[in-house]
């Protein structure tokens, strides 16, 4: 029971921070799938046994469990949907576009993406100012939100 609720608080963080959401919304992923494949990925690294699909169909955030089968095309759906998008990434790279100015702002996107996580890591591992790094994630964080709400508007796109 604890596994349970340790890992639906985590996914109500995870899902409703604004970064994640402003990255979902403009994803191929469900908002199910997403959390379906975080569920898969928490209970490969963090249960203390394997857990098969019905008890992770069980740690959905619905109120009552998924079955085995629903759980499991979710999670082949998900899975599917990020192998598509890392090959597209790598079909652009191939064609050379992704050293075209357009992709210039995403590029900026996920390295400051970057820096938020090292920042947050840094904290989290009480290794820097505790003060200092709040304020620097702080202001990373709300470049990054402005950052992405701008590429999510079609006028940010690759078509202009």
């Amino acid at each position: 029971m604890r596994l349970k609720e340790n890992a639906q608080k985590w996914l109500q963080r995870a899902l409703g921070d604004s970064i994640a959401r402003i990255l979902l919304k403009n994803s191929n992923l469900t908002k199910i799938q997403l959390e379906t494949l975080l569920i898969d990925v928490l209970a490969e690294n963090y249960a203390d046994k394997p857990l098969n699909y019905d008890e992770k169909g069980r740690l959905r955030l619905t109120k009552t469990a998924v079955s085995r089968g629903s759980f499991n095309r979710t999670l082949n759906q998900a899975k599917r949907n990020v192998t598509e998008s890392i090959y597209t990434i790598l079909l652009l790279g191939y064609l050379g576009l992704t050293q075209t100015t357009s992709l210039t702002p995403y590029l900026e996107a996920s390295n400051k993406l970057q820096t938020y996580t090292s920042a947050y890591n840094a904290l989290s591992d009480g290794k820097e100012d505790a003060a200092e790094q709040l304020r620097v994630i702080t202001m990373v964080r709300e470049e990054l939100v402005s950052m992405l709400e701008q590429l999510a508007n079609p006028k940010g796109s690759m078509d202009t």
